[in-house]
């Protein structure tokens, strides 16, 4: 078993209840024999006390995932220990319950940071769903927390957030790779994290404590690019008016990392190919050559395989780039870090934007765990970077979320979906339809079919090519 499943494995086995522990605080008898027997023929392990001092007392002896919190207790009220609730765990979820709470008591508790709010008598299905909510989002953000901490003691992965089987391998692999000085190629599709994983290969390297230098290859025009690479010497060409240094003298005995390098025209690929060979270049316009120590993570979100069949994309430079492959599973394939993910980008922007932390509510989350999420990481922190800017109050509800995730006025086509049919199976097929109808209405042209998708026109292709969609030539009907 990889070290790092065995961590995840690790954190699993740690001597806590299979479904949470509880901590109710009600001074009534009855309603804290009726909640305990409730939570535990649930598999909850559960422990009352009367009062809030006693809760407290109880808090700081051991942790909880959640506290049932009563708002009539006897001298100090609920609302009046929450916040020390808080100070002695600022991560638990709380829940309020009362029998007689206003509005203003709801908007109190909610801003002190209880996580929801019941009224007594409660309906035990809804208040177990709202237990198993606040306990679950817990035990996530906990896991999350010592996961990460556990993998950061030996290695540094800085912002990859996920515990996924897929990511866990991904990180013994980087773990294993980094001290060399071989080529790596990443492969995945856009906003899967690429440039991350590079980061995280140069800082786990011997060359740590020197220049990591990006540069998007397919953001610039060939002679653009090859003087940023290669840099140029005075008068090379009519804007050159002084000499420059390129990247791979800038990251020198560092890691360049080329993005997108399946853009890149055959004669700037025939030059980086000598640079892998030889170690040496020359600036453009120059006549000496310059050697370097340059270890090349290179990153693709097309088949690099393909474009060499096609004669789009040197054979030697893609043998010479494909020493290491590491490839990056989309996100609705790792679906289970999804709570991470938002927890992760939730609390990022809610300290950018200098707002309280922000929950997002379990109805919320729903939806966000079936979209199939074609952007990836990318745009699952810019739907959370948008709900942290809109919301109103702590919470993040479904009303904040984009339409196509929630399904809310879209032509989203209904599929019928076999019996044996998995939810992914379904929304592949959603995809593909989505993708055939835009397609007709474009007249088949992908150019103008990427633009209204707003997403570029190799992930367009790269989605058509896995969808199995065969394009029809323009016009023919």
């Amino acid at each position: 078993m990889s070290e790092a499943a065995v961590i995840s494995r690790r954190i699993n086995d740690v001597a806590v209840p299979a479904q949470g522990s509880v901590l109710i605080i009600d001074d009534e008898a009855e309603i804290r024999e009726s909640l305990e027997t409730l939570l535990e023929i649930e598999g909850y392990e559960v422990e009352t006390a009367i009062n809030g001092e006693d809760g407290l007392s109880r808090l700081g002896e051991r942790p909880f995932d959640l506290v049932l919190l009563d708002l009539a207790l006897p001298g100090r009220s609920g609302l009046d220990i929450l916040p020390e609730i808080r100070a002695v765990d600022p991560q638990i979820s709380v829940i309020m319950i009362t029998a007689y709470g206003t509005v203003e008591d709801a908007v109190r508790a909610m801003q002190s940071g209880a996580t929801n709010f019941l009224q007594k008598p409660w309906d035990n299905e809804k208040l177990l769903a709202d237990v198993r909510a606040a306990v679950g989002r817990r035990r996530a953000e906990e896991e999350n927390i010592q996961l990460k901490r556990a993998l950061k003691r030996r290695y540094n992965f800085e912002n990859i957030v996920g515990k996924s089987e897929p990511m866990l391998k991904i990180f013994d692999l980087v773990a294993q790779v980094a001290p060399s000085r071989s080529t790596v190629l990443l492969q995945g599709e856009s906003g899967t994290g690429k440039e991350l994983i590079a980061k995280a290969l140069h800082l786990n390297s011997p060359r740590s404590d020197r220049p990591f230098v990006p540069v998007n290859t397919g953001s610039m025009p060939p002679d653009l690019l090859e003087s940023t690479l290669f840099g140029h010497v005075k008068g090379a060409f009519t804007s050159a008016i002084a000499s420059k240094k390129g990247l791979f003298e800038i990251a020198h005995r560092g890691t360049l990392f080329l993005d997108e390098i399946g853009t890149m025209g055959l004669e700037t690929q025939s030059k980086i190919l000598r640079v892998l060979q030889d170690r040496r270049f020359m600036h453009l316009g120059g006549v000496n050559e310059i050697q370097v120590d340059v270890r090349i993570i290179a990153a693709t979100n097309v088949d690099l395989r393909q474009l060499v069949r096609e004669g789009k994309f040197r054979e030697d430079l893609f043998y010479r780039l494909n020493v290491i492959t590491i490839d990056l599973p989309p996100l609705r394939q790792r679906k289970e870090d999804i709570p991470l993910l938002v927890d992760f980008f939730l609390r990022k922007y809610s300290e950018e934007n200098q707002h309280p932390p922000h929950r997002m509510t379990p109805e919320a989350l729903r939806p966000m765990l079936n979209y199939s999420w074609p952007g990836n990481v990318r745009e699952l922190e810019n739907v959370i970077e948008r709900a942290v800017v809109l919301a109103s109050s702590e919470e993040i509800r479904p009303d904040l979320l984009p339409d196509q995730i929630i399904g809310r006025g879209g032509a989203i086509p209904m599929i019928e979906a076999r019996g044996d049919a998995s939810l992914f199976d379904v929304m592949e097929e959603c995809e593909r339809q989505i993708i055939l109808d835009m397609l007709e209405k474009c007249n088949w042209n992908q150019t103008e079919t990427a633009e209204r998708f707003h997403i570029p026109l190799s992930t367009l292709n790269q989605k058509i090519k896995r969808l199995s969609i065969e394009i029809k030539k323009k016009g023919r009907e």
